[in-house]
């Protein structure tokens, strides 16, 4: 059955890779499906930079982590035989610990003083709260985007824990460009950034919304809109509504946290732990993930020995292409899955 349920699990003192203690790690989630009595029939799904765990529930919407189609009974992530997971990233921003949580060594929130953290620590605190949950193993590890990186992490950190790993529209190094500068660019000439310590000197929600605007613009969401809004004053108008809405649940010194630990990760030269399966999948038309990467990753994770196959999905959706063109890569998918099975 279906089950769907939501709720937050509490690591303690995790301990990061810089050496450095978080007192309490909490991660926000939701799941489908049923936990099996040995507790190793899960997949878990990993979400991208800037959506969250609702990916995963029924009719989520167009965010760059829209899954919902590829969730659910009889899908390729089959709820009816598989407790599927989808936890909020450590650092993120719906409802695990980040900037804007209350640090309890202090009493005060973290802000600016929120450790750095890397892929591999968000991987961890997941790691951690799987066991919390009685669970002893993963068929795969699912994910677009920031959630592929996680996927591959998850293969390097605990190569043994998984069956295999489906990283879509997404790299083994993050793209180049200078993330964090970058967000420097957008929020420093706000006079209400102090920061990164705004919770009580006003918000920054008008330049967020602004740089998500811009963000969606070049995943390519005004042209997954125009079916729906043919008029382009109004496709725009949309895509400002879209943008604004995200903009009051997202606190922007994610994107810094999580921007940081994209910028050291790289996983190119660790290829050789990799033992499990992979499925990785690009989109034709994505411009922060070209089908350009395909043959170094895949020469790379076959001279390291893994077992690798490429799909590239042929969509005019961009980097939204995995949730917005869903039905091109669920058979490949599905496909996978009952490999993993046999």
């Amino acid at each position: 059955m279906d089950e769907i349920d939501q709720g937050r699990i509490t690591v303690p003192d995790l301990r990061l890779e810089s050496g450095e203690v978080l007192p309490e790690a909490t991660l926000a989630y939701v799941a489908r499906g049923r936990l099996a009595p040995d507790g190793r029939n899960v997949i878990l799904v990993t979400h991208g930079y800037t959506s969250g765990p609702d990916m995963i529930r029924p009719g989520a919407g167009s965010s760059e982590g829209a899954w919902s189609s590829l969730v659910g009974p009889g899908a390729p992530i089959d709820t009816d035989r598989y407790r599927v997971i989808c936890f909020n990233m450590l650092g993120s921003s719906y409802g695990s610990t980040n900037a804007a949580s209350v640090d309890p060594r202090t009493g005060r929130r973290y802000g600016s003083r929120f450790p750095a953290i890397t892929v591999a620590d968000i991987v961890a605190a997941q790691r951690a709260a799987l066991d919390r949950m009685g669970v002893r193993h993963l068929r795969a590890v699912v994910g677009p985007s920031y959630g592929g990186f996680q996927a591959f992490q998850w293969a390097v950190s605990h190569p043994d824990f998984m069956d295999g790993i489906v990283p879509v529209v997404t790299s083994p190094l993050p793209p180049q460009s200078d993330r964090v500068a970058g967000l420097r660019a957008w929020f420093e000439p706000d006079p209400a950034w102090n920061g990164g310590d705004y919770y009580e000197t006003g918000d920054v929600k008008a330049t967020l919304t602004r740089l998500r605007v811009d963000t969606l613009t070049r995943y390519g969401l005004l042209d997954s809109l125009a079916p729906r809004f043919p008029d382009p004053a109004e496709r725009a108008a949309e895509l400002e509504r879209i943008a604004a809405a995200w903009a009051a649940g997202f606190d922007a010194n994610s994107l810094f946290i999580l921007g940081r630990a994209m910028e050291r990760y790289d996983i190119t030269r660790h290829y050789a732990k990799i033992r499990v399966p992979v499925l990785y999948v690009l989109s034709r038309t994505d411009a922060l993930f070209p089908p350009s990467l395909a043959p170094t990753v895949m020469e790379g994770l076959r001279a390291a020995g893994v077992d690798a196959t490429y799909v590239l999905l042929d969509s005019e959706h961009g980097h939204l292409a995995s949730g917005a063109d869903a039905d091109k890569w669920a058979p490949a998918l599905r496909d996978f899955i009952r490999r993993l099975e046999g």
